[in-house]
């Protein structure tokens, strides 16, 4: 999986592969959670903006829960988000987080 994670992660400016793996650990620690994953899929595009309310009726969650989830995101940088009205709406921040997304939805791995 690393090495599908370096090589997916590639910018247009060289950094060094333990700064790949560095970034993609960041990532990964911080999506490893399904309501995460689900959440980052719902956002996957960069285009989509969703309120907390649309997300917790997706997902079938509490608010208070998927609040929980997407603070954490936005502190580390995954999400960003942005008032619209009495609402916020949040978006993907960190375009990476796709690559990584994808890496692990073309992973064959049976579990």
């Amino acid at each position: 999986m690393f090495i599908c994670l370096c090589h997916h992660m590639n910018n247009t400016t060289e950094i060094s592969l333990v700064e790949k793996f560095e970034k993609a650990a960041v990532i990964l620690k911080t999506v490893a959670h399904p309501a995460r994953l689900a959440i980052i899929q719902m956002l996957k595009g960069g285009k989509t903006k969703m309120s907390v309310n649309e997300i917790c009726e997706a997902l079938e969650m509490e608010q208070s829960l998927v609040s929980h989830h997407l603070n954490n995101m936005k502190l580390r940088g995954i999400l960003a988000c942005e008032r619209d009205g009495k609402q916020i709406l949040y978006h993907l921040k960190e375009k990476d987080v796709y690559k990584v997304i994808n890496c692990i939805e073309s992973c064959n791995c049976n579990m």
